[in-house]
């Protein structure tokens, strides 16, 4: 029995290599086939040149863009405007959630209004927020804020909710203070539901961003596509979808790292 458990073992780490060693393989797999259909639709004249464009053809609109600096400047722009407005409606969203998660007065004068405004979509507030702000700098770094805050405060809450109440009756046994309190248990204890609602934000953000670049704004990846479309340059349209994409993934990828180290530090 103990030689076939460690056969069994050896089985098990052996595929556990052989999948970790075949998955950046594997993973490549439905773009090149993505790729290899796009550019098939191409040769056989399945859409014309003036509604699909080539791979090579975009490849060459990302290559001149950059050689100029163009692509640069969008990406800068809207990065920027992710930066800030990520940054003010996260925190916004920590410090709401858990005052309607630690307050029953709060959670009933604001949990109604804040889960009816949840259901609306951030896009539809643009026509006012236009009004308001106009489109520049302050317009987009709001429809960020917004975007962010709503996922950030329902994980917070649902985080310090999940917390065993009898932690806090510990806690008024030892006395500790507020900053104990969340050092010692609402921070270990919400880090998995925190860190997940940063990362739904974040990647909710990117994709408000650049749908409100797309429909007012003077720069922006968003912006750089809408210009595209309006002079009829496909390749370029096409290239901010790739390139809004990309960045869209390695921020999910960046944020689920940063959530896995987290994690570690917290079961430590």
């Amino acid at each position: 029995m103990a030689t076939r458990a460690f056969d069994y073992q050896i089985l098990a780490q052996t595929g556990r290599t052989f999948r970790l060693e075949r998955l950046p393989l594997s993973s490549f797999v439905a773009p090149l086939a993505l790729l290899a259909l796009w550019q098939l639709a191409c040769l056989t004249g399945l859409f014309p040149p003036q509604v699909l464009v080539p791979p090579s053809g975009v490849a060459k609109a990302l290559a001149d863009m950059t050689a100029s600096g163009e692509l640069q400047r969008h990406v800068g722009d809207s990065l920027q405007r992710l930066l800030i407005g990520f940054v003010i409606g996260a925190l916004a969203g920590m410090a709401f959630g858990a005052t309607i998660a630690l307050s029953q007065l709060a959670e009933a004068a604001f949990s109604p209004t804040f889960l009816t405004l949840w259901q609306v979509p951030v896009i539809a507030f643009v026509p006012m927020m236009v009004m308001f702000l106009g489109i520049d700098e302050p317009f987009k770094v709001a429809v960020v804020a917004i975007a962010s805050f709503f996922p950030m405060a329902l994980a917070t809450f649902d985080g310090i909710r999940g917390v065993p109440r009898n932690w806090f009756e510990v806690a008024k046994i030892y006395r500790l203070r507020l900053f104990q309190l969340i050092r010692r248990i609402l921070l270990p204890a919400t880090v998995p539901a925190i860190l997940t609602g940063l990362r739904i934000s974040l990647t909710r953000a990117w994709v408000v961003l650049v749908a409100a670049e797309l429909l007012a704004a003077d720069s922006g990846i968003g912006q750089m596509m809408e210009m595209g479309r309006q002079l009829f340059q496909i390749d370029v349209v096409l290239a901010g979808v790739i390139v809004s994409g990309l960045i869209g993934f390695l921020l999910d990828r960046g944020a689920r790292w940063i959530e896995s180290r987290a994690s570690r530090w917290r079961t430590a």
